[in-house]
């Protein structure tokens, strides 16, 4: 017999194995050690975390967009509702640098407050960029989608992530934070404000949890929260929870008042 010895592959290197539904656990086990791991390694604790919509252009490209559509007969109105929009991320992108700078110019403690999002297009995109511009790092969590290229290039590279599992990907946003900042968007950021929320009415949330919304005339026409109120469907008190305003000045002054009071004081401030 003249036969060569056969080498099985180790169950870790085996691809079929790890891809399939036996193996779920495990890769969801990966999603939550590898990143961990790596904000270890830049000793990242703290995160003042930017949500909002992947569709919102820069206010370069939305000019650019409706030049294009008037001089190729394109759809001008929606042209021009992008003009609009624009702002929230040019808005973004200036908040993101304020508090980024704020963050590296703090003294006397070792504690650190870095920007992250989705890492996708759009607001994600904005408060990233804010962020490397002030020379500070940037966290993308990125999510494998079809339809979207992972990771835009303000991302501090190692600290660029790309998850399989949404459920995963949304502990990492609020495990991390102590602040959020909620701009204008539609489902996805509908899903992630909504999860905090419930989390923090139903105290699985324990830390102090600053949430902005920002952009007053945008959430009052899609989300009536008085509504709620008055049907009984929450409380009032649970309205607490949520700062509102159309000002980056008003936005700064909250977060790094919320920052300093909470979590520059609190060692622990988990979950």
């Amino acid at each position: 017999m003249n036969k060569k010895p056969h080498h099985p592959l180790q169950a870790h290197l085996n691809e079929k194995f790890i891809k399939s539904a036996g193996a779920r656990s495990l890769r969801i086990l990966a999603e939550y050690i590898e990143p961990e791991q790596r904000f270890d390694e830049h000793d990242i604790r703290d995160t003042i975390v930017f949500f909002g919509s992947a569709r919102t252009p820069s206010r370069k490209t939305a000019r650019a967009n409706l030049k294009a559509a008037k001089a190729k007969g394109g759809d001008i109105e929606a042209a021009e509702l992008q003009i609009g929009m624009s702002r929230y991320y040019e808005e973004t992108r200036e908040l993101a640098h304020r508090l980024t700078k704020w963050s590296k110019a703090l003294e006397g403690t070792d504690r650190r407050f870095v920007v992250c999002t989705g890492g996708g297009p759009g607001i994600m995109e904005a408060a990233n960029r804010g962020a490397c511009e002030a020379k500070g790092l940037s966290i993308g969590l990125c999510i494998e989608l079809p339809f979207e290229a992972a990771g835009n290039p303000y991302i501090t590279p190692d600290l660029a992530f790309e998850f399989h599992y949404f459920f995963m990907r949304k502990f990492w946003f609020t495990y991390l934070a102590k602040a959020m900042v909620v701009m204008p968007g539609g489902f996805g950021t509908f899903d992630e404000l909504f999860e905090v929320l419930t989390m923090l009415q139903t105290r699985k949330m324990t830390k102090h949890q600053p949430i902005l919304l920002f952009g007053t005339e945008y959430w009052n026409s899609v989300i009536n929260f008085d509504a709620l109120v008055k049907a009984g469907t929450i409380s009032a008190k649970d309205l607490k929870y949520i700062h509102h305003t159309d000002s980056v000045d008003d936005a700064f002054e909250f977060i790094t008042r919320e920052l300093t009071k909470y979590a520059l004081a609190d060692p622990g401030g988990s979950l």
